[in-house]
């Protein structure tokens, strides 16, 4: 059972967890997938200067390390959506930061950490083209395979993971481990 104080993991639960957790890819994976991943949007969007949207917060730790890897001009943004909150499992979406208007008449890439069920994702996809977009790209460090029927998929994926419950390398338990460099799942 987690211990919460003000809403988050303790520290001592936290370590816990990883301590107990079972590493999927170590670090060196994980770098080796960001630069897959990133000759692969570069094939593709080597001639535009798009607008990269980054998904907060999960997309950070991906966004801030593949942006130095893309050889091509670019503006940069950020929105918040989140179908999670504090929970493990999706439900309502939740738009903290809407796509602005800048999208329109752009090619969007947008980036995020995970594609579990694919339902945050499309509706970013389906809004960010609603207002103008003329191509929206989709780029995920992971997709989980769950086994389900996904409303869309990623243009570019990194690496994929099993359908356990991971965090590091953005993805958060509790609110904890984002940081991480590897990508570890609890424990069965």
């Amino acid at each position: 059972m987690l211990t919460r104080r003000n809403d988050a993991l303790n520290a001592v639960t936290a370590r816990a967890i990883l301590r107990d957790a079972e590493l999927l890819y170590s670090a060196d994976a994980v770098q080796a997938a960001l630069h897959r991943v990133a000759q692969q949007i570069n094939a593709q969007l080597a001639d535009q200067h798009p607008l990269v949207l980054s998904v907060m917060g999960g997309a950070v730790v991906f966004s801030g390390q593949l942006l130095p890897l893309l050889n091509f001009p670019l503006d940069f943004d950020y929105l918040h959506v989140s179908r999670y909150g504090g929970n493990t499992q999706g439900g309502e979406l939740h738009w903290r930061v809407a796509p602005r208007e800048n999208v329109a008449g752009r090619t969007v890439l947008v980036l995020d950490d995970i594609l579990d069920e694919g339902e945050t994702l499309h509706a970013i996809r389906e809004r960010v083209l609603a207002l103008g977009a003329t191509h929206c790209y989709s780029a995920v460090f992971a997709d989980k395979e769950n086994g389900k029927i996904k409303p869309m998929q990623a243009d570019f994926v990194g690496m994929t993971l099993p359908n356990r419950f991971v965090f590091g390398y953005g993805m958060d338990i509790h609110g904890a481990w984002r940081n991480l460099p590897a990508i570890y799942a609890v424990k069965e």
